[in-house]
Parts: structure tokens; C-alpha cells; sequence
């Protein structure tokens, strides 16, 4: 099976098994997910306003620490398992660059305005500027200013660290204990990347702690334990959506057994704001806020571990937390997620996807702010990948799995199949002592994409294989040309968006690789 996710980048790559060892001994297990009964009771005609009349009451405003004076900004140094491997080629001058506050980039939809990226892969691919050996994690990092952030866990605690972005020496870490054990099996460290505003860095842990940081200094300014403080409801791979900062507000969907669905934070102070009721629970797409109707409006894509499934797209007013409107699309199997985040097309229309055999829909918010369907297309079903908009159409891997993933493209007017593409190709086996024998037998692999993520900058598509390949594309109406292609390394679980800034490429290896790495963040140069 996502983030992450999402989520999602999140934990969602191979399918959950439901004899996996332990499943029912956790306290997340299916036997301990049921719905309150005034909440499965309740309607969704009856939710806006028989809820919104309800207001939360924070049971825990968490004490504020004063930010540090401004101080001199402190050298960076070495970390353990940090190898530097070559100052990255000089930036252009006419070159334009973007920092990329949040998981999706600067305008939360996987593009960037960055220019004069490299056309082509240099003979054995792009050049690297320095690895870090990383901690269990599905996310990737964030950049603002000259620095760089990434969330992962060590042994049992979750660590922000701070980088510099050209040679990943460190200017500070915060770190702190965790216990989350994901039921399946997966790695249990983050699934939601951080996110920078304001000279803050915020981020949401696996098991739902919330936490503020000084981006200058590391210091810690509030933390929240949402699990314990709102009695989070069970989820199956974590808190995994990345947090939305906007107008002045953090807002992370939840899930609580008293309906609180969607929970705005006071950035400075860590208080809830508001909260917007609802039964679904917080999904693996992270929230976005799109311009529909000639107004902000928060999109939400929730939907977790419930019986039966629940889920879909919340409509909710940023400023207020009000419920506009709630839109059902969830898969019809009690194991699935929704884990892709919404795509806004412009005036009135969303976009949404789900894997598991449900398939994509179009909306539209109509006058009286309510969802209308448009059109579905039910073999485009994107597993946690957001779609990528061009020139009125969506492009996406569509798939459950690594064999049934393909790349596809829809008319956004009908949402018609234009195009499918499957490329396959073969990678030679690692050169590792253990492989060496049967690489000089010719024993390579066959390959494919399989679900991978979409990049757009620089007029083209950087796409990243869930096994490491790396493949510069020209996506159009007319179809679909790979420009150029590289093996990164081989390892699976390489689920999460590609970082851009500066011309530096930023990717993170989930899974130990078939020639011996463990898991590493890379910084790989496309300056031309």
C-alpha cells in the first residue's frame, strides 16, 4: 500500500496482511476501532449544522517558551553518517530558484518555478553533492532561507534536524522520545515532512505529537500530544498527514472518538483555534487550501481505520473551521486509505483520487457551496501520488501495487483516457560481492516505474520510480516521450516526492539499497 504521508508520503506501499504478526495485539486493531454510536448515528445532511453548533474546548493549551534572542547564526558541523562528495556545479545567474517550505513545494501541487536544470543525466547520472545515513521515515525535507529540515527517528526518538543545503553539515537537532510500532510492519518513524512558516518550523509526528520549533535555533517553543490530548481514534500507519500553516494557523486533520475531525492550532501558541466535527478521520493526503468560488476554502481528504470504511472530501471555511460541504469517496475495503492529495483545477473544480479499485471523480463547488460530481474515471486510481495539472489535463502512476501501476493521462473536461505509457527496461544487478557472479551472467532486472511521483520544473517532468529510477519526461496532450533515464540505486519503498532548491535534487531512500547503503537522504545536482 501511502503521506505522505502522502503523505502523505506515508507508510502505504505493499498491502497490509491481516495475519502479519501482531496485528491484533496492538491497540490500534480492528477490534478496538468502533465509531461511538451518536457518531455513526448521524447523517451527513446533519453534520454541518446540527455539529457546528458544538464548539471544542481545548483540554491542554501547552506552555509557550519565549523564542531566543537573535544570536549569531552558529557554524555548521559534521554528523555521523554524513559523506560529502563534491561542491555542486556554480548556480547560473539568470537561473530562478524557489525555497520549498512544505511537502508538495511552494504552491502545494508538485511544481516549481526553478530554471536551468540539466536537460540530460551526465554518463552514470547526476552527480552527487553528499548523502546522509537517515533514521526510519516516509518524508522528505523542507527548505527556507538557507536551511534545511528533515524529520526522521533514531532508535526511539523522533529528530528535526536542521542542514545546510549544499553540504548537510548541521546547525542544530531536537529530538524527543516516541513509541509508536506500526501494526504492519512497516518502519515506524514519520510519515508527515515538516513544514517552515514564519521562521517556525512545525511538525506532526507518527503517534501525534505536534511540535513548534525556532527555525533560527532549534529551540523548542510548544508541543502538543494530540493522541492523548483530543483521544485520537485508532489509525493504521500512523498520523500521517503533513500539517497545513495558513493564515496564522496550524491545522491538522484528526479524528477524535468526539468528533473532532479537522483541528486549527494557533501558530504562535499552539491553541486551538477551532475544530470542524465530523466522523471521518484524518487520511494520509495533507490538507490544502485552493481559491474556489472567489474564496479560500480548505480541502481535506480524510478517511482511516473505520468500519465500514468512511471517508472523503471535507469543504471547510480556513478561517472559521465551518463545514461547507462533505464529498463520500473511500474504497469499499476496510484496509485502505486515502492518501492522495486534492488537485484544484481552477474556479470551482477539485480533483480527487483513490486507489483499491475506486477510481479518480471531478467536483465542482456549485453556488450554494455543495459538491457536485462531474465525472468519475475508475481505472485511475492514484495509491498516494498527487496528479499532476498541465495544460488542462491530469497525469498520474495509477496502481494498488507495484505490477498493476502505469502512467496515464485524463482530459480534465471529461475525464477521458488520453494516453497510457508503460515503460519497461532492465537495470544491472548491484556490483556487491554477494551479486557479482550473477551480474556478469547477465542476470539483470527488469523494470518498470511502477507508482512513482511527478515533479514539473523547467518545462519538464522529473519522475521518480518507487525503486529508484529517476526519468526526465515530456508529458502532453499527445503523449508520452522519456527524454532520459537513470538508475539512482536500487531499493524499494522510494515513495516520497523529489525536494527541489537551487538546482539540487533532494531524494530519500527509504529501504536499505540492493548494494549494501542503508536508508539516506541524497542531494543530487541538476545545475547546468
Amino acid at each position: 500500500m501511502r503521506t505522505a504521508g502522502n503523505p502523505a508520503a506515508s507508510g502505504l506501499g505493499r498491502d497490509p496482511r491481516p495475519d502479519r504478526p501482531g496485528r491484533l495485539a496492538t491497540p490500534n486493531s480492528r477490534m478496538n476501532r468502533t465509531l461511538p454510536s451518536w457518531l455513526l448515528g448521524l447523517t451527513l445532511s446533519g453534520l454541518p449544522g446540527l455539529l457546528s453548533a458544538q464548539p471544542f474546548v481545548d483540554p491542554a493549551p501547552p506552555a509557550v517558551a519565549e523564542a531566543p534572542a537573535e544570536a549569531a547564526t552558529p557554524d555548521p558541523v559534521d554528523v555521523p553518517g554524513l559523506t560529502y562528495h563534491a561542491a555542486p556545479k556554480p548556480l547560473a545567474p539568470e537561473a530562478v530558484t524557489a525555497d520549498w517550505p512544505r511537502f508538495l513545494g511552494p504552491t502545494d501541487d508538485a511544481k516549481s518555478p526553478e530554471t536551468h536544470l540539466l536537460e540530460r543525466f551526465p554518463e552514470g547520472g547526476p552527480a552527487k553533492v553528499w548523502e546522509m545515513e537517515k533514521g526510519n521515515s516516509y518524508t522528505t525535507p523542507v527548505i527556507v532561507g538557507g536551511r534545511l529540515v528533515f524529520f526522521h527517528r533514531l532508535d526511539d526518538e523522533e529528530v528535526i534536524q536542521c542542514l545546510d543545503p549544499e553540504t548537510g553539515k548541521q546547525f542544530w537537532s531536537h529530538r524527543y522520545p516516541v513509541e509508536y510500532r506500526d501494526r504492519y510492519g512497516f518502519n515506524n518513524g514519520p510519515r508527515a515532512s515538516a513544514v517552515i512558516a514564519e521562521g517556525r518550523v512545525y511538525t506532526l509526528g507518527a503517534a501525534s505529537a505536534l511540535t513548534c520549533l525556532d527555525l533560527a535555533t532549534g529551540a523548542r517553543l510548544w508541543q502538543r500530544q494530540l493522541a492523548e490530548e483530543f483521544a485520537r481514534l485508532p489509525y493504521f500507519f500512523g498520523h500521517g498527514c503533513a500539517p497545513l500553516v495558513h493564515g496564522g494557523k496550524v491545522i491538522v486533520p484528526l479524528g477524535t472518538s468526539d468528533g473532532l475531525s479537522v483541528a486549527a492550532f494557533d501558530a504562535a501558541n499552539g491553541k486551538l483555534v477551532w475544530g470542524t466535527r465530523h466522523t471521518w478521520q484524518a487520511g494520509y493526503a495533507s490538507p490544502v487550501v485552493a481559491n474556489l468560488r472567489g474564496a479560500e476554502r480548505l480541502l481535506v481528504f480524510a478517511g482511516d481505520d473505520s468500519d465500514p470504511p468512511a471517508g472523503g472530501l471535507l469543504a471547510i471555511d480556513p478561517e472559521s473551521g465551518e463545514l461547507l460541504d462533505a464529498f463520500p469517496w473511500r474504497p469499499d475495503k476496510y484496509e485502505s486509505v486515502n492518501g492522495s492529495t486534492p488537485v484544484a483545477v481552477g474556479g470551482d473544480r477539485v480533483f480527487l483520487s483513490a486507489s483499491y479499485g475506486k477510481g479518480s471523480v471531478m467536483l465542482r463547488l456549485n453556488e450554494s457551496l455543495k459538491w457536485e460530481e462531474l465525472w468519475r474515471a475508475e481505472d485511475f486510481g492514484l495509491h498516494w501520488s498527487t496528479a499532476l495539472l498541465l495544460d488542462g489535463h491530469l497525469y498520474g502512476f495509477q496502481g494498488r501495487n507495484e505490477p498493476d501501476a502505469w502512467l496515464a493521462a485524463l482530459s480534465v473536461e471529461t475525464g477521458g483516457e488520453v494516453w497510457r505509457a508503460d515503460p519497461e527496461f532492465t537495470v544491472p544487478a548491484p556490483a556487491t560481492p554477494g551479486r557479482a557472479r550473477r551480474r556478469a551472467e547477465g542476470r539483470d532486472y527488469r523494470m518498470k516505474y511502477f507508482r512513482g511521483s511527478l515533479l514539473h520544473a523547467d518545462g519538464r517532468t522529473w519522475a521518480l520510480g518507487e525503486f529508484g529510477t529517476l526519468g526526465i519526461f515530456n508529458l502532453s496532450s499527445e503523449g508520452f516521450e522519456e527524454a532520459d533515464r537513470t538508475q539512482l540505486f536500487l531499493a524499494r519503498a522510494t515513495w516520497s516526492l523529489p525536494v527541489l532548491h537551487r538546482g539540487l535534487l533532494y531524494i530519500a531512500q527509504h529501504e536499505p539499497d540492493m548494494a549494501g547503503h542503508p536508508p539516506r537522504l541524497i542531494c543530487y545536482d541538476l545545475r547546468r
